[in-house]
């Protein structure tokens, strides 16, 4: 068995565990917070999280099983690895400091590395990179909301 079939989901796992742990510890401030109208409810957030970890996993062991001597590998890989990061650190940022106008700067950076992630990747495994699609749909909804949040909360 290849080593990369367990370490990228242990990884998956780790952003999300503690992710999650940062947004419960602060649904009961986000839930005090004025919320619009398109605020989805928690069980399909966990639900579309849970499918775009599953997404993003997958497309991770293909860029790393597929991918390993293109010239881009390393930059791809390190792509990937901001993207955990910036997926971990916006949980942080909003509910666990409630830094809103932060958190909505930070997912804008997290968009652009997503878009950037896509399109390295469509042209070296379209796979891959169409696996990561619903993740930047769901964080540019989610950035949008970021923002509602933030003009309806200052």
């Amino acid at each position: 068995m290849k080593i990369n079939y367990f370490i990228i989901p242990l990884i998956t796992i780790v952003v999300a565990y503690f992710g999650g742990m940062i947004t419960t510890n602060g649904l009961e401030w986000y839930y005090g917070l004025k919320l619009p109208g398109i605020a989805p409810e928690g069980s399909f957030i966990g639900l579309m999280w849970s499918i775009i970890y599953i997404l993003t996993t997958i497309s991770a062991l293909i860029v790393w099983n597929k991918l390993k001597k293109d010239k881009d590998f390393k930059l791809i890989i390190g792509l990937f690895v901001v993207n955990a990061f910036l997926n971990w650190f916006w949980s942080y940022l909003f509910f666990g400091i409630h830094f809103i106008i932060t958190a909505f700067l930070e997912m804008i950076v997290l968009n652009i590395v997503n878009l950037a992630l896509i399109c390295i990747l469509r042209k070296k495994n379209l796979t891959a990179s169409l696996l990561l699609i619903p993740y930047f749909l769901w964080v540019c909804f989610a950035t949008y909301l970021t923002y509602l949040i933030m003009i309806g909360n200052i």
